[in-house]
């Protein structure tokens, strides 16, 4: 699966009451299908898996793909404490068709989690994974950091495609990419080289395909003559060369993490503003740099403040400036006060999807 381009954090809304709010993921996947990004990561931090229960993330799961275009990347959020757990939830995806497996490191018993217990959790998920694995350290999070050592010999694995590194350290993103440049692995792709998944072909055909497509007698289907109808076409497909691929989870060293080797980002910011980060990735890949260092420069104290500061409360209130819906988060975390939104407002005024 290639993993390239701007990835937003998908988070999940709640009716007042705490219980989810499933018609507004269905919105809010819907919105971010039709911009450009390359794909959605539902489940992850940003999306309070950790807050909601095994049958509310098997069901935000199935509404997220069932909104989703076909064209987009979709990655589940599957990680859990135990081998066993991440597996269930992991075979549950792909059976919706979900394309990538972000499992994030095991961290309650921290003493216990050496780089060897790391390896073994790992090898043990992606041996056994039907989707292909992405590697998931957030130390802001789980206040763990997966060593580099350990994540060299995890690339080895033919099951795990990559990682999102969300330390926001810089050098080791480098490192990262240079270590394992030696990994050779193919992906397919579209015609045009952008990512292919399997629901390209699954999905029905649109009004906007049916120009030129191949027309097919209803009675050729059934043995005799009959009325015409438009069949989709199978999506042609290439090979391209992607390797081990590193994506990364600060909007505020997004231009910083491209020019050291990662080929993308998940992003908290991106929830309530993907469009800039998209601009500031394109014009990276354009190599337009000034462009790519003036946006970078603009969304900084935004990010900075609304996804590292303030947080979850802070990024849904900022979604809903945006025509997205984030209402409020899910208890413990605080509710927002009335100053914070206001400061929010202002920093997020540039931002307008």
């Amino acid at each position: 699966m290639l993993l390239q381009g701007i990835f937003p954090a998908v988070t999940t809304p709640f009716y007042p009451d705490g219980a989810v709010y499933y018609k507004k993921i269905e919105h809010n996947v819907d919105r971010y299908s039709r911009t450009p990004v390359a794909g959605l990561v539902i489940l992850g931090s940003t999306g309070e898996a950790v807050m909601l229960s095994d049958e509310e993330r098997r069901q935000v799961l199935r509404a997220s793909v069932e909104a989703a275009y076909p064209e987009k990347v979709l990655i589940a959020g599957t990680g859990a404490e135990s081998v066993i757990e991440t597996l269930r939830l992991t075979e549950y995806a792909a059976a919706l068709k979900y394309d990538v497996a972000l499992v994030r490191t095991p961290h309650f018993y921290r003493p216990q989690m050496k780089p060897e217990a790391l390896l073994a959790f790992y090898r043990a998920v992606a041996d056994r994974s039907p989707l292909p694995v992405l590697l998931y350290t957030v130390p802001p999070f789980t206040a763990y950091d997966l060593p580099l050592e350990v994540i060299l010999e995890l690339a080895q694995h033919p099951n795990i495609i990559g990682i999102k590194e969300s330390s926001g350290n810089i050098e080791k993103v480098a490192a990262m990419v240079q270590a394992t440049r030696h990994i050779k692995r193919t992906v397919t792709t579209t015609e045009l080289l952008q990512a292919y998944t399997e629901r390209m072909n699954s999905a029905p055909a649109s009004a906007s395909q049916a120009n030129g497509e191949q027309l097919v007698s209803v009675g050729e289907l059934a043995g005799h003559a009959g009325i015409a109808v438009a069949a989709k076409p199978k999506i042609k497909t290439r090979q391209k060369e992607a390797g081990f691929q590193v994506l990364v989870g600060a909007a505020h060293t997004l231009l910083a993490s491209l020019q050291a080797g990662a080929g993308g980002s998940v992003l908290a910011f991106a929830a309530p503003a993907p469009t800039i980060c998209f601009e500031i990735y394109s014009a990276w890949r354009d190599n337009d740099i000034e462009l790519a260092q003036a946006k970078q420069q603009s969304i900084v104290p935004a990010s900075k403040r609304v996804v590292s500061e303030l947080g979850i409360p802070a990024v849904k209130y900022a979604m809903d400036l945006n025509g997205y819906y984030g209402g409020s988060p899910r208890s413990p975390l605080p509710p927002l006060t009335a100053a914070q939104k206001s400061e929010i407002e202002i920093v997020m005024s540039g931002f307008k999807n």
